[in-house]
């Protein structure tokens, strides 16, 4: 793994570097580019100034004519015939010729037109000198401060990228802390940085302890609640063997027998989201659950003007942890009996889905979203359940790659969908 703040660093000075790169040579192009064209002009019109005061003195005065000014005067009464085909249609002023490579002057007096043109590879050298060597001699400098401070600051956060990659390699399950004891720590890693290891050493001991402590008491309530469990169970089918009961303590070990069996389901789904392990799995039909668990249910609608329907199409098997189907169905169907007070409720399984519709009290758009919120009742009319339901029911699903949603209308009823593929 490409940790961030070394490769951020390092992409920050090499952009910075490239941008003042850039400002200093476009400054320098334009610094020489205008000094130059400024100076020539400065020039020409100074050299233009001193020729009227000599021609002024001299009517004959020579134009001038040197290696870098080559001058022309076109008297008022001359043709302009005589003058270089590039300078005739010029107005007066300063003109750059990019074509022919001449800045020219034409300065207009009562005594005739002076022309100067200068060349511009006269300067070009030495503005190469003055202006683009300083340019480069300032860019070495910035590309060596620039790497300089690299160096510097890929230092100063070496400890931190020597913290991550060793945190990184932790497990959740079982961090080991001890490269981050205070006699390992490599000697760069001072200051923030080690309080930093330090911090984490200590975290990193804690943490092991909590889960030390979750997976003993995990171990131990389910060894401690199982037991009990297993002797209802045995009490209870040992009881519904002795063929001299009545109908009605027949019933009521059957109840028994059911309520330990749910008992035993729920605590298989609490260790599943109690542990980081994959749970076991079987085949088994999702249809079968769902008429196991409907079959209970009906206990719930005793006095009720409410019926219940179950619609199966076909065998539904499936590869999944059967005691948490058994677990969320059997809450869906609680909720749905428990809250409807007339009509029915109807279960829908078809292949990858279970439906359970109800027509009850219905949710209201704002509970609907904090119906999977722990401790959250929609109904607060009614006293019973803990309100830990359906945000059990929805972490259930999601340990085991399923998904959960609701749509309700306030009055008319709830419509649950399980989609376990």
């Amino acid at each position: 793994m490409a940790y961030g703040l070394p490769r951020k660093i390092r992409i920050a000075f090499i952009v910075q570097a490239l941008l003042a790169s850039l400002a200093v040579l476009l400054g320098a192009y334009l610094l020489t580019a205008v000094a130059t064209r400024v100076l020539v002009s400065v020039g020409l019109h100074e050299e233009a100034e001193h020729y009227w005061t000599l021609h002024a003195a001299t009517p004959e005065q020579a134009t001038p004519n040197t290696r870098g000014i080559r001058g022309y005067l076109l008297r008022p009464d001359q043709s302009a015939e005589g003058l270089p085909a590039n300078l005739r249609p010029l107005a007066p002023g300063f003109h750059s010729l990019t074509t022919d490579g001449q800045w020219v002057l034409v300065d207009q007096r009562p005594a005739g037109r002076l022309y100067l043109v200068f060349q511009q590879s006269r300067v070009q050298r030495g503005a190469f000198w003055l202006g683009v060597m300083p340019a480069l001699l300032l860019l070495l400098a910035v590309h060596a401060v620039s790497w300089r401070t690299y160096r510097v600051s890929r230092r100063l956060v070496s400890p931190v990228n020597w913290l991550a990659r060793r945190v990184a390699r932790w497990d959740s399950r079982h961090p080991d802390a001890s490269e981050l004891a205070p006699d390992r720590l490599p000697a760069d890693v001072q200051g923030e940085s080690r309080q930093l290891a330090l911090a984490l050493h200590a975290m990193a001991g804690k943490v092991a302890e909590h889960v030390a402590r979750e997976r003993n008491f995990t171990r131990d309530a389910s060894h401690e609640l199982r037991t009990p469990l297993t002797v209802i169970r045995m009490a209870s089918d040992m009881a519904l063997a002795d063929p001299e009961i009545s109908v009605q303590q027949q019933r009521s070990l059957m109840r028994i027998r059911r309520a330990g069996q749910d008992m035993e389901a729920i605590i298989d789904a609490f260790l599943l989201l109690a542990r980081e392990v994959e749970p076991q799995q079987e085949t088994f039909d999702v249809g079968e659950v769902v008429r196991q668990e409907a079959e209970a249910a009906e206990e719930l609608l005793a006095g009720k003007p409410v019926s219940l329907h179950v619609r199966v199409d076909g065998p539904q098997p499936l590869l999944a942890p059967p005691g948490v189907m058994h677990v969320v169905i059997a809450q869906l169907l609680r909720n749905a009996c428990h809250y409807t007070d007339a009509g029915e409720v109807e279960v829908r399984v078809t292949d990858g889905t279970v439906v359970v519709r109800d027509t009850g009290i219905g949710i209201s758009a704002e509970a609907l979203g904090k119906v999977f919120d722990p401790f959250y009742r929609a109904g607060s009319g009614r006293p019973q359940g803990s309100g830990l339901g359906l945000p059990i029911v929805r972490r259930l699903c999601e340990r085991c790659g399923w998904r959960i949603t609701l749509h309700s209308t306030l009055g008319q009823g709830t419509t649950a969908t399980l989609r376990y593929r």
